[in-house]
């Protein structure tokens, strides 16, 4: 048999709210579409379901814009409160400009508006939006965990959230908590088909695997997980920070 993965989005999950036991609703949601979770999957799940389980949402009433913050919204047509938000959830600014704030966050993630969102809130207002998790990383740990003890199986977890793409329109889902699966997969040192050695060559699979399953789990479909069943990855437990490029070299920064 050829290689073969299989994606499954994870249907029939409510609404998350504060607090929600985010596992245990998977594993119920899993199990009752007919796919139960098995040794060897990877569950990705997005970001929006796990910053809303774990009271991750800002209510804009209750945020003062700061000068800079008003300046920008008022030349971009943009909410000052918001723009307050995404600069409170950065460590580091790297360019405001043509109504585009890229920022660093602290996790080290580079990406637009420190990650904060307005969409698919799930309060039925435009006064509320939601950050990332606050250590992504202990977010997968829970999830794999709860699992773990519910289901009786082990299984790697992503967490992972849509990012713009330098040098290329569109966005893609990327993995932003790990457990359970290294991040990269390091071909340095194998021999390709013609006998040479390769010396550069290192793949990002939690990333591959986190935009394989944007496929099944796109903006509209309120599927928020997806199982990823057959994909042979590596065991590990060095979350997300191998992926994080150091600053001596980035050349872009």
């Amino acid at each position: 048999m050829p290689p073969q993965v299989t994606l499954i989005g994870v249907d029939g999950v409510p609404e998350i709210t504060a607090g929600d036991d985010l596992g245990a609703l998977l594993v119920e949601a899993c199990a009752k579409q007919g796919t139960p979770l098995a040794d060897g999957d990877v569950l990705v799940v997005t970001q929006k379901v796990v910053s809303k389980a774990e009271d991750q949402v800002i209510d804009l009433r209750t945020i003062t814009p700061s000068a800079l913050a008003i300046d920008f919204a008022a030349r971009w047509e943009k909410d000052a409160r918001a723009v307050e938000v995404v600069l409170q959830e950065a460590v580091r600014i790297v360019r405001m400009e043509n109504g585009v704030m890229i920022t660093e966050t602290r996790h080290g993630f580079v990406c637009a508006n420190s990650g904060v969102d307005a969409s698919n809130v799930g309060t039925g207002s435009v006064d509320y939006v939601v950050l990332l998790p606050k250590d992504s990383d202990a977010s997968a740990r829970r999830i794999r965990d709860r699992v773990r003890e519910l289901a009786n199986c082990e299984i790697a977890v992503i967490v992972s959230d849509t990012f713009g793409r330098a040098w290329r329109e569109g966005a893609g889902d990327v993995a932003i908590g790990l457990a359970g699966i290294e991040a990269l997969w390091d071909y340095r040192g194998e021999i390709d088909n013609d006998g040479r050695e390769l010396h550069s060559t290192v793949i990002a699979v939690a990333d591959e695997i986190a935009a394989a399953t944007e496929l099944v789990t796109n903006k509209l479909t309120r599927v928020p997980a997806a199982i990823v069943r057959g994909y042979p990855y590596l065991a590990g437990e060095t979350g997300i920070a191998p992926m994080i490029r150091e600053r001596a070299k980035d050349l872009f920064r």
